[in-house]
């Protein structure tokens, strides 16, 4: 399970790793504030000891939902549009056996 987990998250930061070679400044922007939510989420799932990919969206999400009150409305979206990307690529999340 943790090694699932594991490559989960390296398939996810790959939207992360896009967004810094190609991105817009907004997508650059949503990417770095979401990094920082994902690696917070992704660590806290590590030291609870629950490794488990379908945790780390909902997660994710509801960080960001949190702390949406520091961002502006057009920030905002620019979060929502990087979470759809991440979920996008989780969709296509395939484990080596």
């Amino acid at each position: 399970m943790a090694e699932q987990f594991e490559q989960f998250v390296t398939h996810l930061e790959q939207v992360f790793d896009h967004a810094v070679v190609e991105g817009s400044d907004d997508e650059l922007f949503a990417s770095g504030y979401l990094r920082g939510h994902f690696d917070l989420v992704v660590a806290q799932l590590e030291l609870q000891q629950r490794q488990d990919a379908t945790l780390v969206l909902p997660a994710l999400k509801a960080a960001v939902e949190q702390t949406k009150q520091e961002l502006t409305p057009a920030d905002q979206q620019h979060i929502a549009a990087m979470v759809a990307r991440l979920e996008a690529r989780a969709s296509t999340f395939v484990a080596d056996a």
